[in-house]
């Protein structure tokens, strides 16, 4: 019998990455294509032109992989599902012309918006939402504000492409605007269409959005010019059922198998978010808080930071560079772990304190980046100790929003990580787990990625499944994991750097207000 080939395709902000799986999940072939935005008139973008061609040589490098390992050509699929970046703006016309660049999430020009929006919607809206866009287009008048007919995520254009449906996952569509019970909030949209009205848009804002799905469903099917578009060739064939386009961060929950209450992944990278799903909706909107769904519709909390490990690179590049002065010739993984061996026999214990703000940290309420190093004079600098303050000062922001969560009552039976940071293992699971009170699981399938998690949901809108969560559990029953809770002293250790780190925060307040004033 041949097996089920299904299809998840991941626009990331570095990667289109493709991954063909079996009905099992088994990965079958992968195929990516590089690229990086670009800045467009003083806004980040990526070309619609690299967005098809880089489409194109993702799945013709998987179709090549797949042909190499079978003999055969990959001529049909079964299923498919994109995956994006979330958030951004994306605006057509009635001629599905895209009106200006695409404006990406890296984007901080919609300020003004997200704020206005924040206190009209009692919501917090993140100023890379697409209903922020929109609105900052409207109060800066821009010239085709007027011609908008369509608004979409890149996932659910690319969607759109490959199906002729303007559909969209919920999970996406909780970043264009706010939604509640599986569709964008009826009561928060007349509120913003009054708002709209205002500036002189009268068409409703409802009129200009997707579709919203949920997963399991279906999203519509691949005709021939979407097979076309994905396989200029013309050996795949049209037919396939697509599911729901989702977004980055949906993907991550899937591919970590985090998706019921009380559950969350942790992506820990150059930057770091947590994804926690609720019980219950909070008591209000917090600033450091962005609400979003699961891609089956569930509310999730999202905490956000924009510095994890990078300060800790930039302290390995130097020790790799003195290691170099000596002869020495380490690789970068091998630098990786014997600083991080090291940290497993450090202590955090007021000697020093640091700050890996590169980029200003909204959740510290830091608005400028300026990494810092605070040591007690009368105390050695040692590097055992010297490392586990960088692994605990990377935690610091994230362990203040979770702070937050744990104020509304928000508790979490399991955190799934996954991202550079772990590379680390117990080490990193451990000083994680103190941060967010939780224990902290990896597994080996989370390596595969958003693609890998966009392919599951691709293969249960194909199997019909109406309960995506009780399929992900059958999916994930005999995944390798390991499993790890900060002990208590681990905890101690962790909760009295917090009390020094936000007692010293107005230091690095003060020391990035001056290091970063110019032409004075």
């Amino acid at each position: 019998m041949r097996k089920l080939r299904v299809l998840g395709i991941e626009l990331g902000s570095t990667r289109i990455k493709s991954v063909l799986i079996d009905e099992t999940a088994a990965v079958l072939a992968q195929g990516s294509f590089s690229w990086k935005s670009t800045l467009q008139n003083g806004l980040w973008s990526y070309a619609m032109d690299e967005v098809k061609s880089g489409l194109q040589q993702s799945y013709a490098a998987l179709a090549a992989d797949y042909k190499s390992k079978t003999g055969e050509a990959l001529t049909s699929l079964d299923a498919m599902g994109v995956s994006a970046m979330m958030h951004g703006y994306l605006a057509f016309d009635k001629e599905d012309r895209l009106l200006v660049p695409f404006r990406t999430w890296q984007n901080t020009n919609t300020a003004t918006a997200a704020a206005a929006l924040s206190e009209l919607l009692d919501f917090n809206m993140p100023q890379r939402w697409s209903a922020a866009h929109f609105y900052q287009a409207v109060l800066d008048k821009e010239p085709h504000v007027g011609e908008v007919d369509f608004l979409t995520t890149l996932a659910g254009y690319i969607h759109y492409l490959l199906t002729g449906n303007k559909v969209l996952g919920v999970g996406d569509a909780s970043g264009m605007f706010p939604v509640k019970n599986g569709d964008f909030d009826t009561r928060l949209l007349g509120k913003f269409d009054q708002a709209l009205a205002k500036e002189g848009f009268t068409r409703p804002f409802a009129d200009l959005l997707p579709t919203v799905l949920t997963a399991g469903e279906s999203g519509g099917t691949l005709t021939p010019e979407g097979a076309l578009l994905l396989d200029p060739t013309g050996t795949l064939q049209p037919g396939c059922l697509l599911c729901p386009p989702e977004g980055d961060a949906g993907t991550g929950m899937i591919a970590t198998n985090s998706v019921a209450p009380r559950t969350a992944n942790v992506s820990a990278g150059t930057s770091a978010f947590l994804m926690a799903v609720l019980e219950r909706a909070l008591s209000r909107p917090y600033a450091d808080i962005d609400m979003v769904t699961t891609p089956m519709g569930d509310p999730v909390a999202m905490v956000h930071v924009n510095n994890f490990t990078v300060e800790i690179n930039a302290w390995a590049a130097l020790f790799g560079e003195v290691a170099a002065l000596g002869g020495g010739a380490l690789s970068e993984g091998e630098l990786f772990a014997r600083l991080f061996a090291a940290a497993a026999t450090g202590k955090a214990d007021g000697a020093l304190m640091a700050y890996n703000f590169h980029a200003g940290e909204p959740v510290a309420n830091a608005p400028l980046g300026a990494p810092l190093l605070v040591r007690a004079a009368d105390k050695p600098l040692v590097l055992a100790d010297f490392m586990k303050t960088q692994i605990y000062a990377a935690l610091g922001s994230l362990s203040l929003g979770m702070r937050t969560l744990h104020a509304e009552g928000v508790e979490l039976d399991d955190v799934c990580g996954h991202g550079g940071f772990f590379k680390a293992g117990a080490l990193a699971q451990s000083a994680m787990s103190a941060a967010l009170g939780a224990p902290v699981t990896v597994m080996e399938n989370a390596g595969e990625g958003g693609a890998w998690g966009m392919a599951l949901l691709a293969l249960a809108a194909a199997e019909k499944t109406a309960d995506v969560a009780n399929f992900l559990e059958r999916i994930f029953e005999n995944a390798t994991k390991s499993t790890v809770s900060a002990d208590e002293t681990e905890k101690k250790s962790f909760a009295a750097f917090m009390e020094r780190y936000q007692a010293l925060l107005p230091v690095q307040r003060l020391a990035a207000e001056q290091i970063n004033r110019k032409g004075e």
